[in-house]
């Protein structure tokens, strides 16, 4: 007996369509696949930091362990105990400073310092105490002028200047050894020479309280005078 199927049990004549349903659907599968875009996540917030102070270490201090120093080493002194019957050779022995009649001593001279000595004609330029005009410098100057006389040849000639005169001043005070030193013409040096010579005695210089020869300079000035 043949078995007949139903027209409704029998699919295969919608084979057909459950193959092209199937590749419809792997093909709308794929393209959205390939069509698909990733999105962007963002990363979630890790939360807060908060930071913990971190507590130093605190380290020992150390000390080098003192060593005590050693005690002193006390000396100690050993006494040897001798008897008073012993002798004793190291006996001090003392001289006898006590002078008699047969002690000699020697006594060495007492060397004082040399003084200087100033010779009687030595000439000083420079003395504690130094000669003087009688009446001082404007004394001296007025009777430079009122004694010296002016050379008729020098006037004639219109010749004038200033001589300067080195002379010594004695002991007693006198003045010897009048020369120029400079002088413009020599009739105005002769003229100064004379009148210098002639000058009174001064007031002579001292050294050490003691009176001793000087040299001295003076300057005589011949000025013409116009009429």
């Amino acid at each position: 007996m043949e078995l007949k199927k139903s027209v409704k049990a029998d699919l295969e004549n919608k084979r057909t369509t459950f193959v092209a349903a199937g590749l419809v659907i792997a093909l709308g599968i794929s393209l959205a696949g390939f069509e698909w875009k990733s999105r962007n996540t963002q990363v979630a917030s890790l939360g807060e930091l908060t930071a913990e102070a971190v507590e130093e270490e605190i380290i020992p201090i150390t000390r080098a362990e003192e060593i005590p120093p050693p005690p002193p080493q006390q000396s100690v002194e050993v006494l040897n105990i001798v008897d008073d019957q012993t002798d004793i050779d190291n006996e001090m022995q003392l001289d006898d400073s006590e002078a008699d009649e047969s002690t000699i001593i020697d006594v060495k001279p007492v060397i004082k310092a040399k003084e200087e000595v100033v010779e009687d004609n030595e000439i000083f330029q420079i003395v504690e105490e130094m000669p003087e005009f009688p009446g001082g410098q404007a004394a001296l100057i007025k009777w430079l002028g009122s004694n010296t006389k002016y050379p008729v040849i020098a006037q004639e000639n219109g010749v004038q200047g200033t001589v300067y005169v080195q002379f010594v001043v004695e002991k007693d005070g006198s003045v010897t050894n009048a020369t120029v030193l400079r002088g413009p013409d020599p009739s105005l040096e002769k003229e100064a020479v004379r009148v210098v010579s002639s000058m009174p005695k001064w007031k002579p210089g001292k050294q050490r309280n003691k009176a001793v020869r000087v040299t001295y300079q003076v300057p005589v000035k011949f000025i013409l005078q116009n009429e």
